[in-house]
């Protein structure tokens, strides 16, 4: 019952996804084959295993592979590509979120507040995860913090995770613990290193830093270029009234070694509020550089560089600038990124987190995990906004790695839910740094238990039987009450963030009578237009996704499962449909399901109305809803 659920849902989900960015990826890069695997030991016959999904010993993809016959073989994993075709195969995981610096950009000089020790991913918890990625395609990890140099167990950590057989094993420093650690660490496998450096003054990095070690960092760069690290790439954010004096400096630094120095437009947040006043352009930039260095050149990038590279003629070395805020590169970002607290983050500027560690800590399996991560990545946006919303002083830690960029469950099934965007960062003006706070809730059959809510993408919508009003009552008055109306009059959105999530489900149908002539020919599928129950039912699956859009007040909610389904009736001349639709979350799901039936009944009459405009739609309504205070049957 688990795979065959599951497999449905992956399916709808998968063919949605395609749906979107054509046929032709659908049926070469993207489609979900489902196979039973004879390579296993044998299992339950309804136990069915996604074809290059699940997790094998040691990260050997290759060895996978050759499982298969290479018709059976994804080119990459459904899992990591989202709707816009996005293969993401560059995994950046942040190791603690301590640093041994005070940055003035990045944190205030008394620090932040942490997140205690046992809500950190374990060492083990961190590798298992990695596995699980590696295992679905990514080939590249690079670590970062905070600074990723502090942990006591890094050796062991880029070990661990080289020997999972990827090409690109990363990391980024401030390089204060180059010249002590990094010898260990390249024995153990580290392959590449991007060093923060936005100063070429001591005294300077003093000040912005607010401590000393400007020398040690210097030294770090040497040695890791007698080491051989080439190019050895080297971050600089440059900030107007601070550094941007030394830009050409920093080129000079490219003339003998064989460095990349990036030039990384600073994100102009200024006391949690949005300010350019320090921002200085990649264009600006540019001229600066081309009035010392007038036969500077563009050179080619490497696919999914976030760089645009340019190189002085005669140079050893190489330049670049990270546009993140005057020209996204969105349109080519493979990057995923995980917290230290096990939050999967798709782009770096949005809100959205999922906790993979409490999810792994709650019991999920390998494949329901494979579902989390699939349902993050295929929400990721096209690009990031062009004005993001107050954040955390904590996130300006993320400048430097801009490249890239609980509570006791309930019982053996209860779940984790990060919620709004307002639980992961919070601004009431002091300057804290608030971790995403969780929510429990109790479901023992959903494969979604771990999603995060936010308000860019839906608002959660919980309830359960012990403190929830149902939908359809007003929350403070009696049941008489109408709840999308306040006491003035006015409509209004139900305040539902007190609630408690569970398992939603509604049932609705329509009929569509199309008469004789037109039901012959939908029967024979003879409409010029296509096959139209088909094509209605998948408008309906479509229609319940955007029913928060089209009625004003209703909630944005996670959709885990919808089916539209059309029955001909031959006697009445009509065509019948029935809709199911379900969630996790804190209002019902019917008005979903009544919106799938008529969008699904408004699709027929679309491709029917050629025929005979006499066509009637009728009898759309609720037939079930079950999971809130609640329940409801049609008699």
């Amino acid at each position: 019952m688990y795979t065959s659920s599951l497999s449905k849902i992956l399916q709808y989900q998968l063919f949605h996804h395609e749906f979107k960015i054509g046929l032709i990826r659908f049926l070469s890069t993207s489609s979900l084959r489902l196979k039973i695997n004879e390579h296993e030991p044998k299992q339950n016959s309804d136990e069915v295993n996604l074809v290059k999904s699940f997790p094998l010993e040691n990260g050997a993809r290759k060895s996978r592979d050759k499982m298969f016959n290479e018709k059976d073989i994804l080119p990459f994993s459904a899992f990591l590509t989202d709707s816009f075709g996005r293969q993401h195969n560059y995994l950046r995981i942040s190791l603690t979120e301590r640093c041994n610096l005070r940055c003035q950009y990045c944190m205030p000089g008394e620090g932040v507040d942490l997140t205690p020790n046992n809500k950190l991913l374990t060492t083990e918890e961190l590798i298992e995860i990695s596995r699980l990625f590696v295992n679905e395609g990514v080939d590249k990890i690079r670590l970062t913090g905070g600074e990723p140099m502090i942990r006591k167990d890094l050796v062991h950590i880029i070990g661990s995770l080289s020997n999972l057989g990827i090409d690109h094993m990363g990391i980024t420093t401030n390089g204060i613990l180059l010249t002590r650690k990094l010898r260990e660490l390249q024995k153990a496998g580290l392959t590449h290193i991007n060093v923060s450096l936005d100063t070429l003054i001591p005294a300077k990095f003093e000040f912005i830093t607010r401590r000393k070690g400007w020398n040690k960092v210097m030294e770090g760069i040497n040695l890791a270029l007698e080491l051989g690290y080439s190019p050895l790439k080297i971050n600089c954010v440059v900030m107007r009234g601070t550094n941007e004096d030394e830009i050409t400096d920093f080129v000079r630094l490219t003339k003998d070694k064989n460095i990349d120095v990036r030039f990384i437009e600073y994100m102009p947040f200024d006391g949690n509020r949005w300010s350019d006043k320090k921002m200085v352009s990649y264009n600006e930039m540019l001229s600066i550089i081309r009035k010392e260095f007038p036969d500077i050149q563009r050179i080619q990038d490497k696919p999914n560089d976030t760089s645009k590279a340019y190189k002085v003629n005669g140079f050893e070395g190489q330049i670049g600038f990270i546009t993140s805020m005057s020209e996204n590169f969105c349109g080519s970002c493979n990057r995923i990124r995980m917290t230290a607290d096990g939050n999967l983050k798709v782009c770096l500027f949005g809100p959205s987190e999922v906790s993979l560690r409490d999810a792994l800590r709650g019991g999920a399996t390998k494949e329901e995990l494979l579902e989390i991560i699939q349902g993050a990545v295929l929400r990721k946006k096209k690009q990031h906004a062009d004005r993001l919303p107050s954040i955390s002083i904590n996130s300006f830690s993320l400048l430097h790695n801009i490249n890239a960029g609980a509570s006791r469950l309930y019982q053996v099934q209860s779940r984790f839910f990060s919620n709004t965007a307002q639980s992961f960062f919070q601004d009431d003006d002091s300057g804290k740094y608030y971790k995403n706070q969780s929510a429990l809730l109790q479901d023992e059959n959903s494969k979604y238990k771990y999603w995060e809510n936010n308000l860019s993408d839906f608002e959660s919508n919980v309830s359960d039987s012990a403190n929830e009003t149902d939908d359809t009552q007003e929350m403070t008055t009696s049941a008489s009450s109408l709840s999308h109306v306040n006491s003035q009059g006015k409509a209004q959105m139900v305040d539902v963030g007190e609630k408690i999530a569970s398992k939603r489900q509604a049932v609705a149908e329509a009929v569509v009578w199309v008469g004789e002539k037109v039901f012959r020919l939908v029967k024979e599928n003879s409409i010029k237009k296509g096959d139209v129950l088909s094509v209605s039912e998948l408008a309906g699956i479509m229609g319940a996704k955007q029913t928060s859009h089209l009625i004003p007040l209703c909630h944005p909610l996670m959709l885990t499962y919808v089916d539209v389904k059309t029955y001909l009736q031959e006697e009445e001349k009509s065509i019948k449909i029935v809709s199911s639709v379900k969630t996790i979350g804190i209002t019902g799901v019917e008005m979903e399901a009544l919106t799938a039936a008529s969008i699904a009944a408004l699709t027929i009459y679309d491709m029917c109305k050629a025929v005979s405009h006499e066509i009637q739609i009728k009898n759309i309504q609720l037939v079930s809803k079950s999971g809130g205070k609640r329940d409801y049957a049609k008699t």
